[in-house]
């Protein structure tokens, strides 16, 4: 139990009707949450307001309303504090409510538009080679310790969020490192967190459906450095153009890394195969499981920010080069057949085009890879056309089809996508709104030596239609079609 006037603590108040006293159990920003001795926050939301609600969360039990705009009528014996910004009040409040505990373990973040889940995933497991504890937040799934929790979202709202570094503090969690999304930045669930360290993967094409400009998206990333105390560090990709905007305002200690150009921290490629990288990073050789270039930087990204946690450079690199890529990310799925399928994650433009240059560097050109891959429904629209040149432009063979159409029509996605194709192209590109046909039909056209890459999903173990979830793997559904292959 806490009092209401602790949880208000650095909430922006504007005004406060009755006893700040009262007695909180519970948060809640959704009504049908609500149970008696809660706190009700009243958010502005993309979907609804909580304002409308907030009668229905005092009938169900709540003792304080915090809302940017008082009700017309007050009720007797409710508490009402009118605040400046209910989202910033929210995430303010979750961790009052659970005694900041990001800042009795070290919390890393991690935000750009490609990587976030390969580093965080990939210092979670680094840092448990290491012999730490270790917690982990991201699109794939949360983890305490080694007990998995499902993910709903990268980085979920304020209210959950606290209560899983709680539980991370509870079960002995030193690190935690959790992808930090724009939406979060934007909408405040990271507000009155303390990170010690803060990564810049990069910046590019995707969330234009929400941030409206990519100058919008700009600044959603780069708020998180903004708002870094000056005991953490800001590490970012010297490789991205956006790298130093990221940073101009920050307090924290700016620190580089880039494969390309000058950076406090450097690597280089020495071999890229589908078996691995051979890199030098910071003078000293590695060998990783990992394949490409992209992986070459986010490998480089994660070395550092353990360096930036204190880690000595030999142990760091010689854990590294013992750790798989997470799951959906650039995973090789082999047959008998001499057909090679790959299950990545690519979902926006600049991902397949990571993706595709590193499977064209190791078969020689575009010749030997047929590329499966569609857009998701109901987000940013105007990347469709770019990813369908993209493969088509990248790859011998292509099949459009349908990715999660959610509440759109996925021939009308396709139709969208195929806007950004040639009249040339057209003769080798195929639609198939069916994911699992296409998969299919793009290993049925592949032979020996060819690789099929099949993008957009990865980790993913569903399909949405209609606000439904069907169960669907891509790594599955290719493992199964290449097994009958060989049959």
């Amino acid at each position: 139990m806490k009092l209401l006037k602790d949880l208000l603590y650095k909430t922006r108040l504007e005004h406060v009707v009755g006893d700040t006293n009262t007695a909180i159990e519970h948060l809640a920003f959704d009504s049908r949450l609500v149970v008696p001795f809660t706190a009700f926050i009243a958010v502005h939301g993309t979907a609804g307001d909580g304002h409308g609600f907030i009668d229905a969360a005092i009938d169900k039990g709540a003792s304080a309303i915090i809302c940017e705009e008082l009700p017309a009528t007050l009720r007797e014996g409710v508490a009402y504090v009118r605040v400046a910004d209910s989202r910033h009040a929210l995430a303010i409040m979750a961790g009052n409510f659970h005694d900041h505990p990001e800042r009795r373990l070290q919390l890393t973040g991690i935000t750009g538009t490609n990587g976030k889940t390969s580093v965080a995933t990939l210092l979670y497991k680094l840092f448990r080679a290491l012999g730490h504890r270790c917690g982990l937040i991201s699109t794939v799934e949360v983890r305490i310790g080694s007990r998995v929790v499902p993910a709903t979202h990268t980085t979920p709202d304020p209210i959950k969020l606290n209560e899983l570094l709680a539980a991370m503090v509870e079960a002995g969690v030193t690190h935690c490192f959790m992808e930090v999304s724009s939406h979060s930045v934007v909408q405040e669930r990271i507000a009155g967190l303390h990170f010690v360290l803060g990564i810049f993967t990069n910046i590019t094409h995707d969330h234009l459906d929400y941030h409206g400009t990519f100058d919008a998206y700009i600044k959603a990333k780069k708020g998180f450095f903004d708002g870094l105390p000056r005991e953490a560090h800001a590490l970012v990709n010297a490789d991205d153009a956006h790298s130093a905007v990221m940073v101009q305002n920050t307090k924290a200690v700016k620190v580089s890394y880039a494969l390309h150009n000058l950076a406090d921290h450097r690597a280089r490629i020495i071999e890229d195969q589908l078996t691995g990288l051979h890199m030098n990073i910071d003078g000293r050789e590695v060998y990783s499981r990992l394949v490409g270039g992209f992986n070459a930087s986010n490998l480089l990204a994660v070395y550092t920010g353990a360096l930036l946690l204190g880690k000595e450079p030999v142990d760091v690199l010689t854990a590294l080069s013992d750790l798989d890529p997470p799951p959906g990310r650039f995973q090789v799925v082999r047959g008998n057949s001499g057909v090679i399928g790959i299950v990545d994650y690519a979902h926006t433009p600049d991902a397949l085009k990571n993706v595709l240059a590193t499977i064209n560097e190791v078969c020689g050109d575009r010749d030997h890879v047929l590329t499966v891959v569609g857009c998701g429904g109901d987000r940013d629209r105007t990347k469709r056309p770019l990813m369908a040149a993209i493969a088509a432009s990248m790859s011998r063979t292509v099949v459009l089809t349908s990715d999660n159409p959610r509440n759109e029509d996925p021939m009308a996605i396709i139709g969208e996508m195929r806007r950004g194709l040639l009249e040339a192209d057209m003769a080798r590109v195929f639609v198939n709104a069916d994911r699992r046909e296409a998969i299919r039909q793009a290993v049925g056209l592949a032979g020996p030596g060819d690789v099929v890459l099949v993008a957009g999903k990865g980790h993913e173990n569903y399909q949405e239609v209609r606000g439904e979830r069907h169960p669907f793997d891509d790594v599955e559904v290719l493992k199964e079609t290449l097994e009958l292959l060989r049959k």
